[in-house]
């Protein structure tokens, strides 16, 4: 059975704990589900003009769904858009040369004005890419970690020398840099490896298809071990995906995304929020309850006017209830719109 939300805890709602940091939502599109390519730049504008945060691009190299490449994705929305911020969730590092991975990210950041936004994974052991491309997912972990040093070295401007177990450099530079100082540097999943690669170099956390109850632990197990290694990760960076659909659980879209993601985590179909606007809200609430402040919605649809509809709808009667927006970012955006 689907999961439905909680009700709605009304609205003489008091969080606390949400007023010291910047509740945010954005859209993510795990299938190409438009009816054309110009349909996904217009879609881009509707959430550019909605205010919405930010838009998400899957990262899936192999496979018979309609699915883009996450970095020229990203590329293409530098240009067509002004204000909205992106990001992929999450880029699977393993499969991708650091230089030219860092260079992608420094010319996105660069071209869009700062408005990038990366997650960074070392994807599961039963993606079809492994075994297309030839590679060993048991040396993932290893092959990130050294992916990410060397970006973030990259990134800063250095001259890279490095000899790892996967990659050597010598001299290795890049220009231009990202106008973020630092870029971001957000990592996905929650094994105690992940766990322990975002405390020790990772900006924030974007979880995947995971309960609020799990979320909030993998929350706490990352703040803990900052406090181990003496850093901190700010309150506001850390992220939950949520995949939803206002409807019917009859719906066959929720049908096949749930089978999907059954096959991929047991028991992910239990995360998809499906009824009204409400429910959505309710569902919210209580990640924000367990220390997410930023969330990636997945709009459960096929062709575009269903995705606008879906979107349009969340945009009007779900984000105003759960941002924490001042007057003055109001006012900014509805200049800039």
């Amino acid at each position: 059975m689907i999961g439905l939300a909680a009700r709605s805890l009304g609205s003489g709602l008091c969080w606390p704990a949400m007023r010291a940091r910047k509740i945010r939502c954005g859209f993510g599109v795990s299938s190409f589900g438009f009816d054309s390519a110009r349909d996904w730049f217009a879609y881009a504008q509707q959430c550019e003009a909605g205010g919405v945060d930010s838009l998400w691009q899957t990262d899936r190299l192999v496979g018979a769904d309609a699915q883009l490449e996450p970095m020229a994705a990203m590329a293409a929305l530098a240009g067509a858009t002004e204000r909205i911020k992106f990001g992929m969730n999450a880029v699977v590092v393993a499969y991708r040369d650091p230089l030219v991975l860092a260079k992608e990210c420094a010319t996105i950041d660069f071209l869009s004005n700062g408005r990038l936004l990366p997650v960074f994974g070392v994807g599961f052991e039963g993606d079809p890419t492994w075994k297309a491309t030839g590679r060993d997912p048991a040396a993932r972990g290893k092959r990130s970690d050294e992916t990410l040093e060397i970006m973030a070295r990259l990134w800063n401007g250095e001259s890279v020398d490095f000899a790892g177990a996967h990659f050597t450099y010598q001299g290795a530079r890049i220009a231009p840099l990202p106008v973020q100082k630092p870029l971001p540097l957000w990592i996905g999943g929650h094994s105690p490896a992940a766990i322990r690669r975002t405390a020790r170099i990772g900006t924030g956390w974007l979880g995947g298809l995971m309960p609020p109850g799990e979320v909030a632990g993998v929350v706490a197990a990352i703040r803990a071990e900052c406090a181990k290694q003496g850093r901190a990760i700010d309150e506001d960076h850390f992220g939950a995906t949520l995949p939803f659909r206002f409807g019917s659980e009859d719906d066959p879209m929720v049908q096949r995304f749930a089978a999907r993601a059954a096959q991929r985590a047991g028991g992910a179909d239990s995360q998809i929020v499906v009824g009204k606007p409400a429910d959505l809200v309710a569902r919210i609430q209580t990640y924000v309850a367990g220390g997410v402040s930023k969330f990636v919605l997945l709009p459960l649809a096929q062709g575009t006017r269903e995705l606008r509809e879906q979107t349009a709808r969340a945009i009007a009667e779900v984000l105003p209830a759960v941002e924490n927006r001042d007057a003055s970012e109001a006012r900014s955006e509805a200049e800039s719109s």
